[in-house]
């Protein structure tokens, strides 16, 4: 009798441990969903779609993105935040998501550094800073000019509070000393167009979202917000060489899920990912919209997000931008 008991004890215990890899083993066994937290047409949309397309090859199961706009980002976080931990429920994350909005937001539902798990680094993006095709404003000088002279006055877009697209124009008001008129919306697909029809001065859009319309001459690009020039645009001045020394603001984005996702499920999300930001082709796809593609572990995200975290919180601090 006793060692009928060991016995069975030994194979509930064996049970267990095969638990985690059998889950590896299945997994995944259904479709996958990764929530864009912003409106349709923006970066972190684009990024998503193509990512997301090639997933699917790799896994063999069909990746659905699903749109989740409003409350810089919060709204569609929060919702990943909240998913069943197992690896079906994915985030597009951002620099706002998971980075800006803990020192801005004051009443979070989540907290990003506790409940999302970094996945796989995808792209860094440059912005660039735009105005209507027929604006007066040929130059990051004449910008700056025109807000010293009627402080409030000059208006600008953004994808959301709290996202790059708003911290570039918060950074850039800091660092020249000017005063500009925040204009948010629920993604760059629906701010491009008061942008273009002269509804608002101009915007820091992210690369992506925004070389369409300058290719196609609707907006007119008068920097990037990168140290360095981007080859997408390769005759357009920094913010740093036009004037404003030492500015720096690049988006970027990633993948994450709900902590408590299986680190075997993340282990594999994240080689995929890899791999697929490895192909010469998405490496291409990515340039042509202004962004690097980046790759590398899960814990190397962590730590770019924990740095990005840092700056971000300090400038929040001292544009005092804090939303209730």
């Amino acid at each position: 009798m006793r060692a009928r008991i060991l016995a069975a004890l030994t194979g509930v215990a064996l049970f267990a441990a095969a638990l985690p890899g059998a889950h590896a083993q299945s997994w995944p066994s259904r479709g996958l969903k990764i929530v864009v937290p912003f409106a349709p047409g923006g970066s972190t949309d684009i990024f998503a779609r193509l990512v997301g397309e090639r997933l699917a090859t790799a896994l063999g199961q069909p990746v659905v993105i699903d749109n989740r706009p409003g409350a810089g980002g919060n709204i569609g976080a929060d919702a990943v935040a909240k998913a069943p931990p197992d690896g079906y429920t994915l985030l597009m994350a951002t620099t706002g998501v998971m980075a800006i909005n803990n020192a801005m937001y004051r009443n979070m539902s989540y907290q990003a550094e506790r409940d999302l798990k970094p996945v796989a680094y995808i792209a860094s993006i440059t912005n660039v800073l735009i105005v209507p095709a027929d604006s007066p404003l040929k130059s990051v000088g004449d910008v700056i000019a025109a807000a010293k002279a009627a402080p409030g006055k000059l208006s600008f877009a953004s994808s959301g509070s709290g996202a790059s697209t708003h911290m570039s124009a918060e950074l850039f008001r800091l660092m020249t000393g000017t005063e500009l008129l925040h204009i948010p919306y629920k993604g760059s697909g629906q701010a491009m167009p008061d942008v273009i029809s002269g509804r608002v001065s101009m915007m820091f859009e992210n690369m992506p979202g925004a070389v369409g319309h300058i290719k196609a001459g609707k907006v007119r690009v008068l920097a990037v917000t990168g140290l360095q020039r981007t080859p997408a645009l390769p005759d357009v001045k920094t913010i740093a060489e036009s004037g404003v020394p030492g500015y720096e603001s690049l988006s970027w984005s990633g993948i994450a899920a709900p902590a408590a996702t299986p680190p075997e499920v993340i282990a594999r999300l994240n080689r995929e990912i890899n791999a697929i930001l490895a192909s010469p082709d998405m490496r291409q796809k990515l340039a042509d919209q202004g962004a690097e593609a980046m790759g590398g572990t899960p814990e190397a995200f962590a730590e770019h997000i924990s740095r990005e975290r840092t700056k971000w919180s300090k400038v929040v601090r001292e544009a005092g931008i804090a939303v209730n």
